[in-house]
């Protein structure tokens, strides 16, 4: 199962990284490929996870997913 989010506030690959990190330890992700230059993060999961999971996980790292 996948997902695809589209980040604000990244600029560099360490931002990236960070997004990336905050995905992967939400319970149930097995895999986030976060592309700065798309400003997306594609979340693998092994089961459903609500996207309000994900974007408070990504904005507690100081960035935001856009709805939508």
């Amino acid at each position: 199962m996948q997902k695809t989010l589209k980040v604000e506030g990244m600029n560099c690959m360490h931002c990236a990284g960070k997004v990336g990190a905050a995905l992967e330890m939400i319970d149930g992700v097995s895999k986030a490929d976060v592309s700065l230059e798309a400003g997306t993060a594609i979340v693998e999961m092994d089961r459903e996870i609500p996207e309000s999971d994900m974007a408070t996980a990504v904005s507690e790292v100081g960035y935001t997913v856009v709805q939508g």
